[in-house]
């Protein structure tokens, strides 16, 4: 059986030929904006886009631009720390950072894995179920045999993934923009909605927090610059392939943008007005039907599982990235997606069976809530290493750059915080400082047992 392609296997593999044509340069820097925009519009995403819609009509969508355009920001940054280094983010935090520092980063990426695949679980699931009548709990088990489907795939070349997601990521906006032209929504509280920053109601804190965690993903940061890491740039054509690499970031982000605003639009074209409020997957489906026609309850149910496969090929090529990158641990992806993937099956079906299939979308808001609880030890790291001129030489980002970057980290603890002290009061708080500080005496008790060439290699 042949390995997987991996990213941190692949370095130089797709080139970068100055002298082509405008048309080919672009092509060849198309593919990693679209492998990492699948993570934003994965059944996470849709969770939190139907209840904030459903439930608080047009009134979120400006969390959704504000969400899409720090994402934008963030990963350009991604994609210039991998060209310019030639490390990934992961790679950089394991050789600047401290082995107990390092370790913490890698447990708090792995969790955000863990619930970023709970999410594709259940969504995957549901999709099987609405297309194809699977029961909820088979469908959850059935999931684990895209193990076989990446496996494929990733022997056929790496560019043959970034074709396929490609293809994906086209299906589901495809299906969302019949369905908007479907809906027809108000278009003038559309535009209300994203330019009127408020919190309507009780709950809308946690919404908007789950919106910005499925939004911009922490494990995304890391895959992103291992993704750049597999175009062969000469230094001297670097500015052009930075140009290039942003341009790409941002179109394909745009794409993730549309269907995010189209679910939540959708939700509340179609829900809100009713006084309907989605707490299932398939509940946004069945009540589609009468409104929309069967055309686009299908639309829906297609786009959902091209949602949850597409983000599987990524999730488990930044779980091979972050171990790496953190641990120095080499693992067969498939191995490893084996691993992830039962870890996230067994939560998932525990619920699915004690519910009966019901409150999928709060489980799947709750997991989104998780991954904005990790953004903070990601985009920090980030925004130190491109602000580094020994780093990034002439390329390291300006004061402003570093600011916003701060500042985009500063507002996300903030929020959380807030949500922690509102959810659990001050006993809450104080447990969870507790499971840092252990967290932490753990790592130091790895940094002493562990042997420093498993960590580091000379």
């Amino acid at each position: 059986m042949r390995a997987m392609i991996n990213p941190p296997d692949t370095l130089g593999s797709v080139r970068f030929d100055p002298r082509a044509s405008w048309v080919k340069r672009a092509f060849a820097f198309v593919g990693p904006g679209l492998m990492v925009s699948v993570g934003y519009m994965d059944p996470g995403n849709w969770a939190t886009d139907l209840l904030g819609g459903s439930r608080f009509g047009y009134a979120l969508l400006w969390v959704i631009v504000l969400s899409s355009l720090s994402a934008q920001f963030l990963q350009v940054l991604c994609a210039r720390l991998g060209l310019v280094t030639g490390r990934d983010l992961a790679q950089l935090c394991g050789q600047q950072f401290s082995r107990p520092l390092s370790f913490m980063l890698w447990i708090l990426c792995e969790v955000a894995i863990i619930a970023c695949d709970l999410a594709e679980v259940i969504g995957s699931a549901v999709g099987l179920q609405l297309l194809f009548g699977i029961p909820l709990p088979v469908g959850v088990v059935l999931t684990g045999l895209d193990v076989l489907m990446l496996l494929a795939l990733t022997q056929r070349g790496y560019r043959w993934v970034e074709a396929v997601v490609a293809v994906l990521v086209f299906t589901v906006g495809g299906c969302f923009a019949f369905q908007i032209l479907a809906a027809q929504p108000d278009w003038k509280r559309v535009f209300t909605g994203m330019t009127t920053p408020v919190l309507p109601g009780a709950g809308a804190l946690v919404v908007a927090l789950g919106i910005l965690g499925a939004t911009v993903m922490p494990h995304n940061l890391y895959l992103h610059s291992a993704l750049m890491r597999t175009r062969a740039v000469p230094p001297e054509d670097l500015p052009q392939a930075l140009r290039l690499a942003t341009w790409d970031t941002v179109v394909s982000l745009g794409i993730a943008f549309f269907v995010n605003a189209a679910i939540l639009v959708l939700a509340a074209s179609q829900f809100h007005h009713r006084g309907v409020e989605v707490e299932q997957l398939e509940q946004a489906h069945s009540l589609l039907t009468p409104l929309l026609g069967g055309a686009a309850a299908t639309a829906f149910a297609v786009a959902l599982l091209a949602s949850g496969q597409s983000s599987t090929i990524t999730g488990t090529l930044a779980g091979q990235v972050v171990m790496e990158g953190f641990m120095k641990w080499k693992v067969a992806p498939w191995k490893r997606r084996l691993v992830s993937r039962v870890i996230a099956i067994v939560p998932a079906l525990a619920v699915v069976v004690a519910t009966g299939g019901r409150n999928t979308v709060d489980l799947l808001v709750v997991s989104q809530v998780v991954l904005s609880m990790q953004l903070p030890f990601a985009i920090l790291p980030l925004v130190f290493f491109t602000s580094s001129k020994k780093l990034m030489g002439t390329h390291a980002s300006k004061p402003v750059v570093a600011v916003i970057g701060y500042t985009i980290s500063a507002a996300i603890v903030g929020l959380n915080l807030k949500l922690l002290f509102d959810t659990t009061g001050a006993g809450g708080m104080a447990a969870i400082f507790g499971g840092v500080v252990l967290l932490g005496a753990g790592a130091m008790a790895v940094d002493r047992v562990l042997p420093a060439r498993e960590l580091r290699p000379e």
